[in-house]
């Protein structure tokens, strides 16, 4: 097997509804994420067609549509949904997914708060 390249998309903030507390849920706020695809890129490198890789823009759109959409309580639960959808194409291998939430109601003066997941084919 080839060895695994890389696709990083990073610092896409959206804004969502997520949160543990009603008024994160009513109020919303923007979630930023960092993802890392795994996978091989010799075919789409030989071929330099965008068919044959997975495509960053409609990757964003996907991303984007689910911190966009329904709510959960945890940005752990919104990062596994994340690369849940990632490894819906079978040529990722492994994804790691963070979720920033800058915005966390957080008491104590603070710079981000992220969760990571990695996710891979057995």
């Amino acid at each position: 097997m080839d060895e695994l390249d890389e696709i990083t998309l990073t610092g896409l903030t959206v804004f969502g509804y997520h949160g543990v507390f009603d008024f994160e849920r009513r109020q919303g706020q923007e979630f930023t994420v960092d993802l890392t695809l795994q996978l091989s890129l010799v075919a789409a490198a030989a071929s330099d067609d965008v068919a044959d890789t997975v495509h960053y823009g409609e990757l964003a759109d996907t991303v984007a549509a689910i911190v966009a959409g329904e709510p959960v309580n945890l940005i752990e639960t919104l990062a596994n949904r994340i690369a849940d959808a990632a490894l819906e194409d079978a040529r990722v291998q492994n994804v790691v997914v963070t979720v920033h939430k800058p915005s966390a109601p957080i008491e104590q003066s603070f710079a981000d708060v992220s969760v990571t997941v990695r996710r891979g084919r057995p």
